[in-house]
C-alpha cells in the first residue's frame, strides 16, 4: 500500500503554500491523507492560502468540492488551481477558482517584516498559542501540541516539540532557533517540514531558508 506521505505533498515555495496531489492515488485516500496532515496542527494552517497542484490529473467538480470543503474547516482559502489538464479549467471555474498553468508561476520576493519582539520566561504548553507581529523570545520548552507564530525569527532557549511559524506574511530572512530543535512542524514564511523521525539533535540548532528548501545547522555553523 502505498505510504500516507506519498498521497499529498505540502511544500512552501515563493508562491505560496503548495499541495501536490499524487497524479494517480484513489481519490478517498488523497481526501485522507489531507485531513490527517491538517489535523497535525490546525491552527498552523488557520488563515493560509493553498495553491491545489493536480498536475495532468483530470479533476471533477465533486471532487474538487471535498478538496475545498475540507480546507473551509480549518479556514485555508484556495489561491487557485495549478493543472495542466484543460479540462479542469472549467471545473476551477465553476468552482469560483482561478485556475493557472505551472508555468504561470512567479516568485516575487516578499518584503521584509520588523516589529518590537516578545520575550516570554515560561514553558508553552500543549494547547496555548502564541502569535506576535515581530520576534518570538522563549526562555523555556515548547511542549508538542502548542503553537508559535512570529513575522520575525522564533527563538527558543529550550526543547522546541510543537509547531512554529517564522516568517509568517513571507520574511524570507526569518529563522527559527532552538537548543533542542525538534519541532512537530516547522513553517518559515510559505515554506513547510517536518522533522523526520530519525533526526535528534546534538546541540542547539537553526533552521533557515535556503531557496526554497528549509534547511537545519548547528547553531555554531559557518554564517552564509
Amino acid at each position: 500500500m502505498r505510504d500516507m506521505e506519498e498521497r499529498i505533498t505540502l511544500k512552501g515555495s515563493r508562491d505560496g503554500l503548495r499541495l501536490i496531489l499524487h497524479p494517480t492515488a484513489a481519490w478517498a485516500e488523497v481526501l485522507e491523507a489531507l485531513r490527517k496532515q491538517l489535523a497535525q496542527g490546525p491552527s498552523f494552517y488557520h488563515g493560509a492560502k493553498l495553491l491545489i497542484d493536480v498536475g495532468e490529473r483530470s479533476i471533477t467538480d465533486v471532487e474538487l468540492q471535498a478538496i475545498l470543503a475540507i480546507m473551509a474547516e480549518h479556514d485555508i482559502e484556495p489561491a487557485a488551481l495549478i493543472t495542466i489538464a484543460p479540462t479542469n479549467r472549467t471545473t476551477g471555474r465553476q468552482a469560483g477558482v482561478e485556475t493557472r498553468h505551472p508555468d504561470s508561476l512567479r516568485s516575487t520576493p516578499p518584503p521584509v517584516v520588523q516589529g518590537e519582539g516578545l520575550f516570554l520566561w515560561r514553558t508553552v504548553r500543549s494547547g496555548q498559542a502564541i502569535r506576535h507581529q515581530g520576534h518570538i523570545v522563549v526562555v523555556g520548552d515548547v511542549n508538542a501540541g502548542a503553537e508559535i507564530s512570529a513575522h520575525g525569527s522564533v527563538i527558543i532557549w529550550g526543547r522546541l516539540r510543537g509547531s512554529v511559524h517564522a516568517g509568517v506574511g513571507g520574511n524570507q530572512q526569518a529563522i527559527v532557533c532552538a537548543l533542542e530543535l525538534r519541532p512537530t512542524l516547522l513553517r518559515i514564511a510559505d515554506n513547510l517540514a517536518r522533522t523526520p523521525d530519525n533526526h535528534r539533535p546534538t546541540g542547539p540548532e537553526q533552521a533557515s531558508l535556503d531557496g526554497d528548501n528549509i534547511v537545519v545547522v548547528p547553531w555554531d555553523a559557518p554564517r552564509r
